[in-house]
């Protein structure tokens, strides 16, 4: 018996002696593999601006037909590339786009360079002054699942396919960091509203959080020159732009002050600012317990803007570089119920689009509302939504394709193995608001069926699913 106990100790230690032996060999080889590849970065930007007459979409009501480009709209590209594994991102000037554009630009890709969908990682900045990348008419917005592409819709995919080539062909040697500031933004019956209007004497106090962190990732040529800027801030979008212009509102002008800023313009291959959208949900830069603001048409966002960029410009400033690290990506799709009115809404619905157009409406959105309910009766019970991380060293970066509430955003930082790492929402796909539990327990626009349109608890899924795909990406 004790000639047994010694064997199994025997071999128990061999084993150990093993397996210290393999993490050993896998150090010495990852850190050999680094000294011996070249990280890589590359960035493009490629014009997606629809023609003129175009409906422009992001407020209520008919699409008003746009007669003016104040500046045109990017699909922005910043490509990584550590020798073994390439991660794509892409930020499209549009207020939302649907999966089935961002699958098949996706699909042009992995066709054209072998990179897989997994790697990609798309999104919208949520400008309100773009045509529609989610369908025409009564389909926009919809259960899009088996219909074709419209022409705009088809010209997108061509041309963020033709970004990220872009951006591969400039891939050069690059090192690596990443920085976090600081700008702050304003921020039965409801008991929360949106946007309740200046000097509202019902306001109590903010429905719930901002986020004040401007998160991004920066990427220089070896000799210190500017490739490219990814920045991440919640900030839902300024506006103040005439309904018939077109405009990437704030995430533009971002991407020009902070190629000025950096004095990196008229560089060969250009520099490529970019902005992405944090989780802002519910967060929009209106202080609506002070006075009224009056600003020209695009005077806001040039605050903003400069805002955000200079206080990028000042955490730049203190950025250690980082010849190599590790790219990661994890994916995985999320199964979630589908919010269906039941007969009680769908009869009043009904009985709301029947009303003739000489009857004062309940609500001004009434008519809106009602043909989303019934549109929302037409989409199947469960929906796959696409949930993704990278990992960029110690940084980590989240998709999740809704408007999601900062609060959502702030837990899965908290949360987060990576520190630092943001979210950004919007993000392959397009499937109305995310708000909390709680949060649909008081109401608020973004919880009515139709902007909100999966099951009550689905934040909560989707974090444990982020989380989980994090664990899966990190160091």
């Amino acid at each position: 018996m004790e000639r047994i106990k010694i064997f199994i100790a025997g071999r128990a230690a061999k084993l150990l002696i093993l397996g210290f032996s393999i993490i050993l060999i896998l150090c010495i080889d990852s850190r050999l593999y680094a000294q011996n590849v070249t990280f890589r970065a590359g960035a493009s930007t490629a014009n997606i601006t629809p023609p003129l007459g175009s409906g422009i979409v992001g407020n209520f009501g008919i699409p008003p037909p746009a007669n003016y480009v104040h500046d045109e709209l990017h699909a922005r590209s910043l490509v990584l590339d550590d020798g073994k594994t390439k991660l794509v991102f892409v930020v499209v000037d549009n207020v939302g786009i649907i999966r089935e554009v961002f699958d098949e630009a996706k699909r042009l890709i992995f066709e054209e360079t072998k990179i897989p969908a997994a790697q990609i990682l798309m999104s919208s900045d949520h400008t309100h002054s773009a045509s529609s990348a989610s369908g025409l008419g009564n389909l926009r917005g919809g259960w899009n699942a088996g219909m074709p592409l419209d022409d705009y819709q088809r010209f997108l995919v061509r041309r963020i396919a033709d970004g990220v080539r872009i951006a591969l062909n400039n891939l050069e040697p690059a090192r690596v960091g990443w920085g976090v500031g600081y700008v702050n933004p304003f921020g039965g019956k409801d008991q929360v509203q949106m946007n309740p209007g200046i000097a509202n004497p019902d306001l109590v106090e903010p429905a719930g959080p901002t986020d004040p962190q401007v998160s991004f990732i920066s990427v220089q040529s070896l000799k210190g020159r500017p490739i490219g800027i990814l920045a991440n801030y919640s900030l839902h979008y300024v506006g103040g732009v005439p309904r018939d212009h077109i405009s990437a509102d704030y995430f533009a002008v971002f991407a020009d002050r902070i190629q000025e800023l950096l004095k990196a313009d008229r560089q060969d291959p250009p520099f490529v600012g970019i902005m992405s959208n944090g989780t802002s949900g519910d967060v929009n830069n209106i202080n609506f317990r002070g006075p009224a603001e009056k600003h020209e048409p695009y005077a806001k966002m040039r605050i903003v803007a400069n805002d955000v960029a200079n206080e990028v410009l000042r955490v730049y400033q203190t950025i250690q570089y980082k010849d190599w690290v590790p790219l990661r990506a994890a994916q995985s799709e999320l199964n979630l119920k589908v919010r269906r009115p039941d007969s009680e809404m769908l009869a009043y619905a009904q009985k709301v689009l029947a009303k003739p157009e000489t009857e004062t409406p309940v609500h001004r959105l009434e008519k809106t509302y009602a043909e989303r309910t019934i549109q929302m009766n037409k989409w199947p019970e469960n929906v796959n939504v696409i949930m993704q991380t990278f990992g960029i060293g110690e940084l980590g970066v989240a998709a999740i394709p809704f408007e999601v509430f900062t609060e959502i955003g702030l837990e899965i930082k908290a949360k987060s193995p990576f520190k630092p790492s943001f979210t950004i929402e919007l993000a392959n796909g397009s499937y109305g608001y995310l708000p909390t539990p709680e949060q649909h327990q008081v109401g608020g626009y973004e919880t009515w069926l139709g902007t909100n349109k999966v099951e009550k608890e689905a934040s909560r899924k989707i974090v444990t699913e982020i989380l989980k795909l994090f664990n899966q990406v990190k160091p």
